[in-house]
């Protein structure tokens, strides 16, 4: 539809310009307000900026003033200016820094709700309430094989008079936004969507996704989407709750006949409310056949949300005869159609590309772990897969992805292939360390050690690997490759290295199909030259484990759990069928078990582990598994723990309770502020996993939880004990309770009204669920809490977490109160804690 604007009139405060306009989203003849002039400051380049940061200190002690320009704030020893700035002739505003600051503001005759499309912001304040930004979002023309991200439309309320708007930026200086009009209370943003393709001669029975916007104060209960293809009979799905003023993306379910040619097929999408329709758009499908790439959704146990994947089939249309499977990780800004649509077709195998949540999403970690490992299970499950022909490749962030899962599950494949990988945020980013290493530090840095892929490299050893890498590349040093390549010199005897010269990141140098730096003709010979042995034919295992939580098993070996949580575990254990014994040794393994069923017979075994010698030990009676337990550094045998314990289905690390199809409780028993905090945070949160991570998540107040529907679902509680009234029901016997001016740890009590916590405990009632905790002991301390970037790749907490505004100062881990874990029993006592009270 063409745009139709015409110009109102002009405001000259901050160089606002209003249209009207007629658009799929927009009112007819509403009201249209681009933003054009602003204020703008650019924070310098220096250690630590991102835990510098004066400007979001302002709004968390509830300081901030309208800035004026020429006035100058302080950055450790570095100064910046306000500075007026206006937008070029496309509309962006730009800065040098690729960290700013840019502020602008709108003057609204009444209050009134509008739809804020903004680009290049990680973030932006509107009239101090933080909103969900579109940082991937810095350009205005997109490439056919680039993912769009001009989808991020969020309704705000607008006051009567000035409204202050205060975008915060950190990829490249680039900011664009405007407001307009919504057509309808509710609207569906099909800008953003998760379709499936279809298939010639297949029934259709599946899910897409779109994002609806609710343009309202209240919440929006039963809005329902009726999702209609021409000749079938339309299929009507709930839409589940979205809380005031914000954006959910929501699945649809489509049925239909069989398509019978190629082409595309039209949904029509109506979003009602009872008998009322307020919304109607279409979408298409594309129609493909059963041998061409194509996407396929499923629904997600993260968080319940639709996901797509792409397989790209083996031609072998036999589908009698196994194929190998080639999972293959996708690079930074990269569709996982178009990941799969890069490789020629193999007779022998699928190549299935995950989508990582996002093109840009998680690197692979965290979410996009969890999203390569549900697309693994699910091809694994729908195709006939050669269990011992599994590989990985990816390229780029994908070839990060494909070291990082590699060296995270080595059972799991059977060779490896990443292309210009980097390999972890510490080698690629070039982050500053810190000088002064503290208790403190290295507790928290314990978090991160799943992301430290040169640390568990000796995993490596369990399969072959083939390395490429374009030896111009400027994008991913080459550095990378060879780093690795140096590393692995020194212990594996199965790899090979392709270093192409004069290429570049992306690369294409041959006349066969697919296309050359992923599709490398050696890289699939190597892998069908390379099986995957199963357990039983495994005799030693050699692994490191960071987090049980995430990697515990390794073919016929659980480690269960560790000594010290989170520093890497080690095992190097042997096999001896014949004389059906165990012997190896270990490091820092409190509990692990064996799978026994690699074993003939139901007769004793022996286990020769570190300075113990088990001998004679009985056939469990109910299971194939036996499980040991290291006590005053002696090895003994210990019944099934109990699933109230610690282990690999419940670990902690405050980041693992996003899962398990995850819900937002947000508390409204505070005062009117806190009240407000909690609502706003939750939506935050919901914002940025939607944006981020193409997630769907339930928000609800306190007062509509019932903890006894889906006691197996993860819960994040936003508030305090006297705040979010579901905390005494689901965290009643925790050891640290958040309340009104304190926090209490058993018989430890630290007051004040700036702290904030982040904890996670287990649910009570539930052998794999978990709490986690967003809190403050006041307003200051909630609010400090809104920008840790716990939903972000990169950066991990341990389960407990209490921290003051001093951490946005930026001097080491000033500010940093109390970190740890608890202990394997989940007693605060038996933990590992450190804490800074002293400073504080």
């Amino acid at each position: 539809m063409n745009r139709i604007m015409i110009v109102f009139f002009l405001v000259t405060m901050m160089g606002l310009v209003l249209y009207a306009h007629d658009t799929v989203l927009a009112s007819d003849n509403g009201e249209e307000i681009v933003f054009t002039d602003g204020l703008l400051l650019p924070i310098p380049r220096i250690p630590e900026t991102r835990q510098f940061d004066l400007i979001e200190k302002q709004f968390v002690l509830d300081t901030w003033k309208t800035p004026q320009a020429g006035e100058t704030v302080t950055f450790a020893d570095e100064f910046s200016t306000w500075q007026p700035v206006s937008v070029d002739e496309h509309g962006w505003f730009s800065s040098e820094s690729r960290e700013s600051y840019l502020f602008c503001t709108v003057s609204s005759d009444q209050d009134k709700i509008m739809l804020l499309e903004q680009n290049g912001n990680d973030c932006v304040y509107v009239n101090g309430a933080l909103r969900a930004g579109n940082r991937y979002g810095f350009k205005d023309d997109y490439e056919a094989w680039e993912p769009y991200f001009g989808f991020s439309i969020l309704p705000v309320k607008l006051k009567q008079g000035s409204n202050e708007f205060v975008f915060y930026n950190t990829r490249t200086g680039r900011v664009k936004a405007k407001l307009f009009e919504p057509k309808s209370t509710a609207l569906i943003n099909s800008l953003d969507r998760t379709m499936p393709d279809v298939l010639v001669g297949e029934q259709v029975d599946t899910w897409g996704a779109v994002v609806v916007i609710n343009a309202t104060e209240r919440p929006m209960t039963s809005l329902k989407i009726s999702a209609h293809i021409e000749n079938n009979e339309p299929v009507v799905t709930d839409v589940p709750i979205i809380q005031p003023l914000t954006v959910r993306k929501v699945g649809v379910r489509f049925k239909a006949m069989p398509p019978q040619e190629t082409g595309t097929v039209t949904v029509i999408l109506d979003l009602s409310d009872g008998d009322k329709s307020l919304h109607t758009t279409n979408v298409d499908l594309s129609v493909k056949t059963s041998l061409e790439a194509h996407k396929r959704t499923f629904v997600s146990a993260i968080d319940g949300s639709v996901q797509y994947y792409a397989i790209n089939p083996a031609q072998d249309p036999d589908m009698e005869k196994q194929k190998a499977l080639v999972l293959s990780v996708h690079g930074a800004a990269v569709e996982a159609i178009n990941q799969a649509s890069s490789y020629s077709g193999k007779s022998w195998a699928h190549i299935v590309a995950p989508t990582n949540r996002r093109p840009y999403g998680f690197n692979w970690e965290d979410w996009g772990r969890m999203d390569a490992l549900e697309v693994l299970n699910i091809a694994q499950k729908t195709l006939n897969i050669d269990p011992s022909r599994i590989y990985l490749t990816g390229h780029s962030m994908g070839g990060h992805g494909t070291w990082h899962l590699g060296g995270t599950f080595p059972d799991k494949f059977a060779a490896i292939g990443p292309s210009a990988g980097w390999l972890s945020f510490w080698s690629y980013r070039v982050r500053e360390r810190q000088d002064d290493v503290t208790p403190m530090s290295n507790m928290l840095m314990r978090a991160t050690s799943p992301s430290r892929t040169l640390e568990i490299a000796e995993n490596y050893k369990q399969h072959g690997i083939y390395i490429i890498h374009g030896a111009d590349d400027d994008n991913v040093r080459v550095d990378q490759a060879r780093t690795m390549v140096e590393h692995l010199q020194t212990f594996h005897n199965d790899f090979i290295y392709h270093e192409e010269p004069g290429q570049g990141h992306w690369w294409d140098i041959s006349d066969e199909p697919g296309t050359d730096c992923v599709d490398w003709a050696p890289l699939f010979d190597f892998f069908a030259r390379h099986a995957r042995p199963g357990k039983e034919r495994i005799r030693q295992i050699e692994f490191i484990a960071g987090h049980p939580g995430i990697s515990a098993k390794n073919n016929w070996l659980t480690i269960e759990a560790q000594t010290e949580q989170l520093n890497l575990s080690q095992v190097n254990i042997r096999l001896d069928p014949g004389q059906r014994r165990f012997v190896g040794t270990t490091e820092n393994v409190a509990r692990l078990s064996f799978d026994l069923s690699v074993l003939p017979g139901s007769e004793p075994v022996t286990v020769n582990l570190d300075s113990s010698k088990l001998e004679n030990i009985d056939w469990p009676q109910h299971s194939n598994k036996l499980w040991l337990a290291k006590s005053n550094d002696q090895w003994q045998v210990v019944p099934e723990p109990a699933l109230s314990q610690k282990g690999p289905h419940r670990y902690g690390t405050f980041k693992e309770v996003f899962y398990n199809h995850f819900i937002f409780v947000y508390g409204t028993h505070g005062n009117k502020q806190e009240n407000r905090w909690a609502l706003d945070k939750a939506r935050y949160d919901a914002e940025h996993f939607w944006y981020q991570g193409n997630g769907s998540i339930d928000v609800i107040a306190d007062v509509d939880f019932d903890p006894a529907q889906e006691p197996d679902r993860n819960v994040i509680l936003y508030g305090n004990a006297d705040t979010n009234s579901a905390w005494k029901r689901l965290l009643g016997d925790s050891p640290v309770t958040v309340k009104a001016g304190q926090i209490v740890f058993g018989d430890k009590t630290i007051k004040g009204e700036n702290l904030a916590c982040l904890l996670i405990r287990p649910r009570p009632g539930s052998d794999i669920a978990s709490v986690g905790v967003v809190a403050g002991t006041g307003i200051v301390g909630m609010r400090m809490t809104d920008r840790r970037p716990y939903l972000s790749p990169g950066y991990a907490y341990p389960d407990l977490f209490v921290f003051t505004p001093e951490m946005l100062d930026g001097r080491g881990d000033r500010g940093a109160i109390v970190a740890g874990f608890f202990g394997l029993d989940w007693r605060l006592e038996s933990g590992e804690v450190v804490w800074n009270v002293d400073k504080y």
